[in-house]
């Protein structure tokens, strides 16, 4: 059981797991890596975090506090894609993914759409006209769930066969960082 003196209003930091998050509902839960009850994580702390969604089964680090309806997170430090995600996905196309290229900038973008359903959506790069295709399984590998229509986010693109596509999405404020 967590628990925290009074010295210790700051919160615990704990990694875990997400056991589920619905982005509709706004709410889900986190499974601490060494045991104990479920962590409700809300949809304004991801948001404060950068991210609207995060994939099930995605590694989380979270800061938590117990309260009276429970152990809930009150800031998401990190979160990493599922174990287990090969680094190669089905793309568009049908096209493997290369590798995630690190060297390529982390570039601010909005997303334009995404559609869940469909597995696919698009964003644009600021200061850029053209689209950016941005594929569910990018997403997958990197953490997140969903993306909402104009949610910012921070994408490394590459060139593909019909045009800029992502490589990776993460938070915007991992774009500002990126520039440090």
């Amino acid at each position: 059981m967590l628990r925290m003196s009074d010295a210790d209003q700051e919160g615990t930091r704990v990694l875990g797991t997400v056991k589920w998050f619905d982005p509709t509902k706004g709410f889900g839960f986190v499974v601490a890596d060494g045991g104990g009850p479920d962590i409700l994580l809300h949809a304004n702390v991801l948001r404060n975090f950068g991210q609207s969604s995060v994939a099930d089964s995605a590694g989380i680090e979270v800061i938590v506090q117990e309260t009276a309806r429970g152990v809930q997170a009150v800031e998401v430090i990190q979160i990493e894609p599922p174990a287990g995600e090969e680094p190669e996905e089905m793309m568009e196309g049908g096209d493997m993914a290369e590798p995630i290229d690190y060297s390529l900038p982390l570039e601010p973008a909005r997303v334009k759409w995404f559609d869940k359903a469909k597995g696919f959506g698009f964003a644009n790069v600021f200061g850029r006209d053209e689209d950016v295709f941005l594929h569910v399984e990018v997403l997958r590998r990197s953490g997140l769930a969903d993306l909402q229509p104009g949610e910012a986010v921070s994408l490394r693109v590459t060139d593909g066969k019909r045009g800029r596509m992502a490589m990776q999405v993460t938070s915007w404020e991992a774009a500002l960082k990126d520039d440090e």
